[in-house]
């Protein structure tokens, strides 16, 4: 138990664009939550929302970025969803999530590639963190099945 979550995928897209899959509010809205509020600063908010009607329960509200290199780390505090709220999201510290934009050395049909790297610790050694655990690995794993598919679109665009 106590384990981290570790996952790690490769996009067809410049570190720039995989950045903005994370930080852009219609981009990290194409494949993990309805809405955001992302202040892209260190200590700004990065809060996704998964019900527009519900936004205190079914979100990351109150979520801080404590980690930032543009275009190459993001880290960010992160709650769970209303079946794991009243064990993870009243806890200090909250877990917290890293990702990591590694330009991938090699090139997909000249098209440049970007290599992410997750990983989410902060999980408590009780089997109901375990529990929780296990279905945010589920989570995370079905989240990057859509980012991989939605990061191959042109979004076009830059954040910085």
């Amino acid at each position: 138990m106590n384990e981290i979550i570790q996952i790690s995928l490769i996009l067809d897209c410049d570190t720039k664009k995989a950045f903005s899959m994370f930080t852009g509010k219609k981009e990290i809205s194409s494949w993990l939550a309805v809405d955001a509020n992302i202040e892209l600063r260190l200590g700004g908010k990065y809060e996704l929302f998964w019900d527009p009607k519900d936004r205190v329960n079914n979100s990351t509200i109150g979520c801080r970025i404590n980690g930032l290199e543009l275009g190459k780390m993001l880290a960010f505090e992160w709650k769970g969803p209303s079946e794991y709220k009243n064990l993870m999201n009243n806890v200090d510290p909250l877990t917290q999530v890293v990702v990591f934009f590694v330009p991938f050395s090699e090139r997909k049909e000249g098209r440049e590639q970007t290599e992410i790297h997750l990983i989410h610790t902060g999980w408590r050694s009780t089997e109901k963190w375990e529990e929780c655990r296990r279905w945010f690995r589920k989570a995370w794993e079905s989240a990057f099945k859509k980012l991989k598919m939605e990061c191959q679109a042109d979004h076009g665009g830059e954040r910085w």
